[in-house]
């Protein structure tokens, strides 16, 4: 995202001399808090995370603060993280070799999902997922069968069939359909899957909304809508309403995705990735909270 417009554009203050913002430290405070919540809950201590931040300070003021496109000295890197050189130079080394690998099942059933949501024989009239019988046998190209085959030949259905029933993204209807549980975009079980999307959708949410902040490109989507005086009976109510138009609007854009994807199959361009996500949260409100409603834009530059 942008690497080339933050070589050109990102002023740097050395690390031991920037002054932050008191507003962003507050907001980093805030993001951070469920997220120390959950590492101290899964055993990941201070002293891990330290390692590991400072291990991401090094890639980034490696990787995204260039000057050009030469590859910075460990002396630049330590003056932009504020990690001593010596240490920089064995981070980097370690690094080299890391990469992030999507467990087979997240990587697989997100095309097998993708089609099923998009495919006029895998859809009803209402343009909802259709239960789909197990085997070609049963139902011809509407099947569970010809699903997976169609999307990789090399994986028996049974497998997949198998682990998405442990995961919760389908279920067997009254008939032995295989039926496809439209909220389960992310799986309802199995903890590697899930962390893996909530470091992908995290990652994305947070870097759409840095690069509001930071300026370096055009304002990306990022939107909510806020209100802290309602009663448990009335978030039930818009939590129902949430996922109905969450729903709406994810089977659409997918859809959409999945015709232009394969128009763009074609093109020489480079390929682009995108995210577009729905989330709702609720929680006490403070005692000293005042009602306020809030619909928030993008960042404008």
């Amino acid at each position: 995202m942008g690497r080339r417009l933050q070589e050109q554009t990102m002023p740097i203050a050395p690390a031991s001399t920037a002054t932050p913002s008191p507003a962003l430290v507050r907001a980093l405070r805030r993001v951070l808090r469920p997220l120390v919540r959950l590492m101290l809950a899964h055993g990941i201590t201070y002293t891990y995370v330290c390692e590991m931040l400072k291990a991401l300070f090094v890639d980034i003021a490696d990787k995204d603060f260039r000057i050009g496109h030469t590859p910075p000295t460990d002396s630049r890197v330590s003056l932009v993280s504020g990690v001593h050189r010596k240490e920089v130079s064995r981070l980097r080394q370690e690094m080299a070799a890391d990469t992030e690998i999507a467990p087979t099942v997240v990587s697989l059933g997100a095309q097998l999902v993708a089609v099923w949501l998009s495919s006029p024989q895998y859809l009803d009239d209402s343009g909802q997922p259709k239960p789909l019988a197990r085997f070609v046998s049963e139902g011809g190209d509407a099947s569970f069968e010809a699903l997976v085959a169609g999307v990789n030949s090399d994986i028996r259905p049974r497998v997949v069939l198998d682990e998405w029933l442990r995961l919760g993204v389908v279920h067997f209807d009254d008939q032995k359909q295989v039926c496809l549980n439209t909220e389960a975009f992310v799986p309802a079980a199995g903890f590697d899957e899930k962390a893996f999307f909530l470091g992908h959708h995290l990652h994305d949410h947070v870097a759409a909304a840095a690069s509001n902040l930071i300026g370096a490109s055009k304002p990306f989507l990022e939107r909510s809508v806020h209100y802290d005086a309602l009663s448990h009976e009335s978030i039930a109510l818009l939590v129902k309403q949430s996922e109905q138009l969450g729903m709406t609007a994810l089977l659409a854009l997918n859809k959409s995705a999945m015709k232009l994807e394969k128009s763009d199959a074609a093109s020489t361009e480079p390929h682009q990735r995108m995210t577009f996500g729905i989330y709702f949260y609720t929680e006490p409100t403070a005692p000293v909270a005042t009602p306020s409603t809030e619909l928030q834009g993008v960042h404008h530059v």
